[in-house]
């Protein structure tokens, strides 16, 4: 299985592209595309995209993994983040690649043991698992690292079903406001 993984952002987005094979996982390519601060964000988008459908020509990945929304405290950073991940995602769907979200948590949770785990301690565990010394940016190996928790997971769901790597909803607790009243 060949995943892309991708790091959206609208001044940087990181790419990475993972191939399993037998149990193996190779690392194909990383980088991050830096369309320029200086222009205006509809450009942006459209080099970020442009670039997205060449490197998904190169690869021609099976799926494509992105970073899930997560709160911002910032509205504005949140809605380009926003914008960012629609143009990845209008990549894959004009490439006809099924899409798949994980939240950062979960990510970091499927490559360390640790949903909060630091970024040095999944760049570190990504170089012991790949044998990648470093990467070109941050958005580079936190992509690598998205495409890699898709490939671990679809190995888990496929030898034990999808209720392993979904957590458990938790049951509601029944109070007295719940009982009904006599009158």
């Amino acid at each position: 299985m060949k995943v892309i993984g991708i790091d959206p952002g609208s001044r940087v987005c990181g790419y990475g592209v993972l191939e399993s094979r037998n149990g193996d996982v190779e690392h194909l390519a990383s980088g991050s595309i830096a369309p320029g601060q200086g222009l205006p964000l509809y450009q942006r988008l459209k080099i970020i995209y442009e670039s997205l459908i060449k490197v998904i020509g190169e690869h021609s990945p099976e799926a494509m993994s992105v970073e899930d929304i997560f709160f911002a405290k910032n509205a504005k950073s949140a809605i380009k983040l926003g914008e960012a991940r629609g143009v990845a995602l209008l990549a894959a769907s004009n490439s006809g690649i099924p899409v798949f979200e994980y939240p950062p948590t979960k990510i970091k949770l499927a490559l360390t043991g640790s949903g909060r785990a630091s970024k040095s301690d999944v760049q570190r565990m990504l170089s012991i698992i790949l044998g990648v010394s470093g990467f070109e940016t941050e958005d580079a190996s936190d992509a690598v690292a998205i495409a890699l928790c898709h490939i671990n997971l679809s190995r888990i769901e496929s030898r034990l079903g999808k209720e392993f790597t979904e957590p458990r909803k938790r049951r509601r607790r029944f109070t007295l406001n719940d009982l009904p009243s006599k009158g």
